[in-house]
This record gives structure tokens, C-alpha cells and sequence, in this order.
């Protein structure tokens, strides 16, 4: 079963490794992995999608807490918060698919944010599955090179 956990740590040096540490250990797959600071530069949220039955998540998140420089862990179920991806792509396009390309881009409000005579970069944001349903449109342009983030979350309310 997948997993959505959010993790506020002190920006320290190792505590990446660590938590990524505990949980590889535990048998967990960590399936997307995302760090950034928060507004204070003192502390940063770590959100990973982990892959694994419920049980032993949920003492691994009680493993998790007692690690040092952890101060809140929060694991989302399903509908309890937001989520977000952000997928980059190189994608061919000649002059005569061009037009096609931009119309799959428009549906699903991707942006284009680089043009060369032979392809176009794109960027998009959404949740996985519009994520997903937009690189199953794009694909048979030609995926040239791809970078996505992965999962962000936030609780909702």
C-alpha cells in the first residue's frame, strides 16, 4: 500500500540519511522523496511516498520520532491533504507536430518554457494521475529526457 508521509526536521547535516536509513531497513520502499526548507531556514520538511503495509508503518513513523532532529511526523490517508508533482520534460517536436503538442500542453496546462527547431521543454504541475495521463498523451512525441519531483502534501484545512 502506498503511503503519503510528511516529516518537520531540524535542517541539520544526516538527518536525511537517517530517516532514509530507518525505513530501508524496516523493508519500506521510498517510491518519491522530497526535502526543502521551510520559511525558517532552521527547519525543513522532508515528504516521502512510501510503499508497505500499514502495520509496520505505523511503527516505523514511531521509529521515526525518536530519531534525533525530528520534531512532527504526519502520515496522510487518502483525502486528507493536497498533493502536488511537478514533472519537467524534453519532448521532440518537429515544426509539424508542434501544434499537436501544444494542444495536449493546453488540456491538461502544462506550460511550454523552451522551443528549439527540433523539440520543446514542458513543464507541468498536478497530482499523479493527471501527471500520469499527461505523459501517456505526450509519449508518442518522443520523451527525451524527464525530471519529477514526486509527491509534495500538506494537510488540508
Amino acid at each position: 500500500m502506498r503511503h503519503i508521509i510528511s516529516i518537520l526536521v531540524e535542517n541539520k547535516f544526516g538527518v536525511l540519511a537517517r530517516i532514509a536509513g530507518m525505513f530501508s531497513g524496516r523493508g519500506f520502499n521510498i517510491e518519491t522523496l522530497n526535502v526543502g526548507p521551510m520559511m525558517d531556514n532552521q527547519l525543513s520538511r522532508i515528504t516521502a511516498t512510501i510503499v508497505g503495509d500499514s502495520d509496520s508503518l505505523d511503527q516505523a513513523i514511531k521509529q521515526v520520532y525518536k530519531l534525533i532532529n525530528v520534531l512532527d511526523v504526519t502520515e496522510f490517508s487518502d483525502g486528507q491533504a493536497t498533493e502536488r508533482e511537478l514533472v519537467m520534460l524534453k519532448v521532440s517536436a518537429s515544426a509539424g507536430q508542434r501544434t499537436e503538442v501544444v494542444q495536449v500542453c493546453d488540456i491538461f496546462r502544462a506550460k511550454i518554457i523552451d522551443v528549439s527547431s527540433e523539440s520543446v521543454n514542458i513543464e507541468m504541475t498536478g497530482n499523479a494521475s493527471k501527471i500520469t495521463a499527461f505523459l501517456n498523451l505526450i509519449e508518442p512525441y518522443g520523451i527525451i529526457e524527464m525530471a519529477r519531483t514526486g509527491n509534495l502534501a500538506l494537510k488540508r484545512g
